[in-house]
């Protein structure tokens, strides 16, 4: 017998959340949280009783993320406006925002691999099948990302010791 549905959403929703946010920023984040639990909603009564329901709601969320992704790639940038810092309710549980700007920074592959990896918890065979590759193509995705952020770190704190 399945949970109800906002069980669900109450168990899983801010892992979700925290995962879009990583991958989108926090602007687009929470369009694409509406959208994963839309999707999810609608796909709930057929998902089997065995299947991990977190793993399949971060492979909905990375297939939101992907759409909000394309759709932003499309559509111009608006300027003439200084963007807002984001506050911390932008950024949960994320206290280093130098940290995750660097994650920002990162190739999409990347970033999304270490998002899965340590913001959701997923291990490397779901995240390799949200991505779409092998779990060593997962795992170096997470490794390579890891050693930029490492070098991205080093590299800021030495520029700014010799400032």
């Amino acid at each position: 017998m399945q949970l109800p549905f906002e069980h669900i959403v109450a168990r899983h929703g801010a892992t979700v959340l925290r995962v879009c946010r990583v991958v989108l920023g926090p602007h687009d984040a929470d369009d694409a949280w509406s959208e994963t639990f839309l999707s999810a909603l609608r796909a709930y009564p057929d998902l089997p009783e065995t299947a991990n329901v977190e793993a399949w709601l971060v492979t909905i969320a990375h297939r939101k993320t992907v759409d909000v992704l394309r759709a932003a790639n499309r559509n111009p940038l608006p300027v003439g406006e200084i963007p807002e810092e984001p506050g911390p309710r932008d950024v949960p549980d994320l206290e280093d925002r130098d940290l995750w700007a660097a994650v920002r920074g990162l190739p999409d592959k990347q970033r999304q691999a270490v998002a899965y990896r340590y913001v959701a918890g997923l291990p490397y065979a779901e995240i390799a099948e949200i991505l779409g590759g092998s779990v060593d193509a997962a795992r170096r995705a997470v490794a390579d990302g890891i050693k930029n952020l490492r070098k991205n770190r080093t590299g800021a704190i030495a520029r700014g010791a010799s400032s």
